[in-house]
């Protein structure tokens, strides 16, 4: 079997999920994440950690010795090698290897070799959803286009809570845990994100008003990103649209996938 013929077949089985070999590959790639990730989680309790910590290790070793051949035989056999290393994937796939062999020199970053989860967002092809990734483009415009109102969102948002913390701390006082403006701040941010830790509260008559205010104000100041992205999804969708006339119907919007009218039919 010649070196062409043998990397294409390579290439068929690890990039194509169409075919029944591409199936089992990625339904095995998946199961061994799977278990890699479990290992990594459980080695971060301690009881389990004492007992069987090295088994854990001695597995997930083994797990990232069959992730750096799958890795190298990726860009072996890629078309583009440097697209397929710069790609979203390749990335991912690189990040799934890196943190183990970064843990022989800086051991802290062991437990960081849980970001091979994402790996696992190549179920998506085995499930036949990949066309619904590609949504997330329409997502992450519309954050985009959000960011200016979302930044005078936050400004103002800031301006509330470093005010309102400026007064209880005034009101309160260090004697009941208002120790200083930023501390007083914290309870603010806690408090109008509806979070709630309850380790600092307001006790006199005036703060517990000042408190129920801010958490009635909270309510209205959560739902103002909820809308702003909503409506720029809403523009971004619309912006999406082809302004297409039907020759039959005279309707004049259209998906920009769409070959037939929505309404008669009729072949654009």
């Amino acid at each position: 079997m010649s070196e062409k013929s043998l990397k294409e077949r390579i290439y068929i089985v690890i990039f194509e999920a169409d075919t029944p070999a591409g199936k089992l590959f990625d339904v095995l790639l998946f199961g061994a994440i799977l278990i890699s990730v479990t290992l990594t989680m459980l080695q971060s309790v301690q009881p389990i950690r004492t007992e069987y910590g090295g088994l854990i290790s001695g597995l997930n070793a083994g797990f990232t010795a069959l992730f750096t051949v799958e890795y190298a035989l990726r860009l072996w056999c890629a078309r583009g090698t440097l697209r397929y290393a710069r790609s979203f994937f390749g990335v991912v796939d690189l990040l799934a290897v890196l943190p183990f062999y970064l843990s022989r020199i800086f051991p802290a970053t062991g437990f960081l070799d849980v970001v091979k989860v994402l790996r696992m967002l190549r179920i998506f092809r085995v499930l036949k959803m990949a066309q619904y990734v590609g949504e997330e483009d329409l997502l992450l415009k519309s954050l985009i286009n959000s960011r200016r109102k979302i930044g005078i969102f936050l400004v103002a948002v800031m301006s509330i809570v470093v005010i309102v913390g400026s007064l209880m701390y005034v009101i309160e006082g260090e004697a009941h845990g208002f120790t200083s403006i930023p501390r007083s701040v914290y309870w603010a941010i806690v408090t109008i994100t509806t979070v709630g830790y309850g380790d600092i509260s307001p006790q006199t008559p005036i703060g517990q008003a000042l408190a129920a205010f801010l958490m009635i104000l909270a309510y209205s100041i959560i739902a103002v990103p909820t809308g702003i992205i909503t409506a720029e999804l809403g523009m971004e969708t619309a912006r999406r649209r082809v302004h297409r006339t039907c020759a039959g119907c005279g309707l004049n919007q259209h998906d920009e996938e769409a070959l037939f009218c929505k309404r008669c039919g009729s072949r654009l």
